[in-house]
């Protein structure tokens, strides 16, 4: 999993063997290590994670140039409620200037952006900013920028059972026919195709509740580096690192064993 340093001497859209491969059509990233980041600077915690939203920045154009169709970042989970308040404070802060500052930008570069997580708790300015967003960009036909803010990957399983059961308790559905596409279609991500690729930044080697169910079958490259120096360079990496995989899906790859 551990990604080595020699990967990053390989293009992204280049194999071992110098073929050419397609990128990934859906990279997910864990954006982690903004206050370690800051800590070992000396700076305050907030400005790793300002620093953080201008890696979001690079990651989206990265995403763009190296062809990849969605990318979606885990910028705030369900769990970060128990952070300090001051500090959740901030991030909502950051998250206000983002949508405010960079919407049009990515607007104009025909990204679309899909917000999943819950939003019943969350502030109405928030709210509304969030569905700005995605009704300001839903007709926009390149990227697809998934945002899991306030995001949970048991809570939202939780929740697609709860409205599966609602269907069968109403008739509308039996459970024998209730199949791996139903439970799919009744998730936030409905319509996004599983993440082919996960990235976790600052070495760590966890999955933290991202995308419990759509990650079956993913790839995963974990990043030494924090969140805030992640650049074109190690997204690059990341993709030749997940290139040199064989992905067999439970069955046999290009080499038996």
């Amino acid at each position: 999993m551990v990604r080595s340093e020699g990967a990053r001497q390989i293009g992204a859209d280049t194999a071992p063997d110098g073929a050419a491969c397609p990128a990934p059509r859906h990279v997910a990233i864990i954006m982690d290590g903004n206050g370690r980041w800051a800590a070992r600077k000396g700076l305050p915690r907030f400005e790793g994670h300002r620093r953080g939203v201008e890696a979001v920045r690079r990651a989206v154009r990265s995403a763009i140039d190296l062809g990849v169709a969605y990318l979606t970042v885990y910028s705030f989970s369900s769990e970060n409620w128990r952070r300090p308040p001051s500090e959740v404070t901030e991030l909502m802060g950051l998250l206000r200037l983002f949508v405010r500052g960079d919407l049009a930008d990515l607007h104009a570069n025909n990204v679309r952006i899909r917000v999943i997580g819950e939003r019943a708790n969350l502030s109405a300015d928030i709210a509304a900013l969030l569905d700005e967003a995605e009704a300001r960009t839903r007709a926009n036909t390149g990227l697809t920028l998934v945002v899991a803010f306030n995001y949970g990957g048991r809570q939202e399983i939780l929740g697609a059972v709860r409205r599966i059961a609602a269907s069968v308790a109403a008739g509308r559905l039996r459970p024998e026919e209730i199949d791996l596409p139903t439970i799919a279609g009744a998730l936030d991500t409905a319509g996004i195709p599983d993440p082919d690729l996960v990235i976790r930044t600052s070495g760590e080697q966890r999955l933290s509740n991202f995308l419990t169910w759509q990650t079956a079958y993913a790839e995963y490259v974990i990043e030494p580096g924090f969140w805030p120096d992640f650049d074109h360079a190690a997204f690059e990496a990341a993709l030749a690192e997940y290139h040199r995989r064989d992905r067999r899906f439970g069955g046999l790859g290009t080499t038996a064993g």
